[in-house]
Formats: structure tokens, sequence, C-alpha cells
């Protein structure tokens, strides 16, 4: 009996007869056939891009505006802001103040206790320069990152200078023999805020 010799999935097969125990049959032969064609690279043209959600999002394309229509947009809305300003319509006032390392979001009478005390003494008014934004029911001022001091006014008074109860900071080694107490004590200042004034100079 002659040998015979296939090759079929990049496999090389030896067997004593073509249909000798069953060996080699025709769906074996198909799916070599298949393996062999799958093996051959494919012929794609140049700069293809398979179809996935990055090279052809689910979303519709976003059309940009044109720069002149949008200039035009931004100073009509300019305009309106300064009207509303100027005429006294914008209802009550908020801003958001960097004072003391912290951000605080404040409006008219409002009080703010700030863990430290400042040089200025009890009823003197002070000023809070560091004003990041200013939003009213119609409209809101983002500074980038501070609006400007001809823009925005916030005032406030020094209410009261005090200190907030000791709490205690305890150490303790056990089979050492060693502990430590440290009573700590922190200033504290009271603010309130008079006014939130804004002037019609936005540009």
């Amino acid at each position: 009996m002659t040998a015979s010799v296939v090759r079929g999935c990049g496999q090389l097969l030896r067997c004593p007869s073509v249909f000798c125990k069953g060996y080699l049959r025709p769906g074996f032969l198909n799916y070599a056939a298949l393996c062999h064609q799958s093996s051959q690279p494919s012929k794609l043209p140049v700069g293809y891009v398979p179809e996935t959600s990055l090279s052809k999002p689910p979303w519709p394309e976003v059309k940009l505006p044109d720069p002149e229509e949008e200039k035009k947009q931004n100073i009509d809305v300019v305009h309106k802001v300064n009207d509303l300003i100027a005429t006294g319509q914008y209802g009550r006032l908020f801003a958001v103040v960097h004072f003391a390392s912290r951000q605080w979001k404040v409006t008219n009478e409002d009080l703010i206790l700030i863990e430290n005390h400042i040089d200025a003494e009890c009823g003197e008014r002070i000023c809070l320069e560091k004003v990041l934004l200013v939003g009213s029911e119609n409209f809101s001022l983002i500074g980038r990152p501070l609006l400007g001091k001809d823009l925005v006014r916030v005032e406030a008074t020094v209410i009261e200078k005090t200190e907030c109860s000791p709490k205690v900071h305890m150490v303790f080694w056990k089979r050492h023999r060693f502990q430590k107490k440290k009573f700590i004590v922190q200033p504290q200042t009271v603010l309130r805020i008079n006014s939130i004034e804004v002037l019609p100079n936005l540009s």
C-alpha cells in the first residue's frame, strides 16, 4: 500500500491509504481548503479604516458655527447683560470668592466663619477682591480665573474675632510609659457680606 501526503491547515498528514480507517473524509478536505484560503492575505485599498465607534461614531457630525455669526451673537449678549446691569433688573446676586485659602459661595447678608485671624478689627469693612464668579437669575459672569476689580465689588464687615473650643490631641504608647497631650485652639473670624455690586463694564 502506498503512502499519500495531504497538506491542510499547515499540518503534514501521512496515512497508508486515502480511504483507510476514515482519516481523510470529504468534510476534512473542505475544512483544509477553507483554512488555506483564510491564510492568504486579503487585498484592501490604501487608507482603509474599518467601521468602528471611533472611525464612524453613532452621533451626527457636529457643524461648527460661522465665526462672523458667532461674533455677532457674542456682541448681542454683552449688550443685553450691560443693559440689565445698568437698569438693575437682575434680581439677587450671588458670588464665589476666594478668601483665607478657601472658596465661598456668598450672597447679601450671609455669615461666613473663617478659621484664622485677619488684620482688620471688629466693625471694620473690607473688600473681597478675588471674585471667581458672579451670577443672577438671568446671567452669570465667570472669571478666567478672576473677574476684574472694575466689574465686580464684594464688601464684608468683621463681626467677631474669637477662638474655637479646645481640642485635645493625645499620643499614647502602650507598654512604654509614654503619654503626651496637646490642646489645640484655632482662631476664628466671623464676616458678614454687606453687598455685591456689578458695574456695566462688560466687554
